[in-house]
């Protein structure tokens, strides 16, 4: 494989998962969580229920013994993954398996863009998700030649493409 066989390889893999998280995002079922004004309070055992335990097994004998923290991340997972369809599971098993197959560099792009997006507006992030939208409704063919197009652009033909697209929702 190509250097830059690999380079468009490992563009495409960090922009799934982007788009993985973006789609997430998407669907609503991830909120923006306020930072705790104090640590959380440990969670007991025996207060999990029977679902939870058993998906949680793994931590039981030392589920007491684990930072309140800790408990709390497991916890939350485990509780919305209950939560879920079997299609939903289905799609957060193949964004995990998409995940795993990322180079660290790849994870850590992903990390930085989805740390950005965290960071903007309500309005921002709905004009992101709009925008991942259309682009999923082009064909894959439209959406190959938009890749090259913004790929094989200068940094200064990007901008003033971005600012192109920014006067038209101004103006709409």
């Amino acid at each position: 494989m190509s250097e830059s066989s690999r380079k468009l390889a490992g563009r495409r893999a960090a922009l799934a998962a982007l788009f993985a998280v973006s789609l997430h995002l998407a669907s609503g079922r991830v909120r923006a969580e306020v930072p705790a004004t104090e640590p959380p309070a440990p969670t007991a055992w025996s207060s999990l229920n029977a679902d939870e335990q058993k998906m949680l097994s793994r931590y039981g004998d030392r589920w007491d013994g684990l930072p309140a923290e800790q408990q709390q991340r497991l916890l939350k997972g485990t509780r919305r993954w209950l939560q879920m369809t079997p299609e939903q599971r289905d799609m957060a098993r193949d964004r995990y398996s998409r995940w795993q197959q990322l180079s660290p560099e790849q994870k850590e792009l992903a990390r930085q863009r989805w740390h950005r997006f965290r960071q903007l507006t309500p309005e921002q992030q709905a004009r992101v998700r709009q925008g991942y939208r259309n682009f999923h409704k082009l064909t894959p063919e439209q959406r190959r030649q938009l890749r090259e197009r913004w790929q094989n652009a200068t940094p200064e033909q990007r901008q003033r493409w971005l600012e192109r697209r920014r006067q038209m929702r101004q103006r709409a």
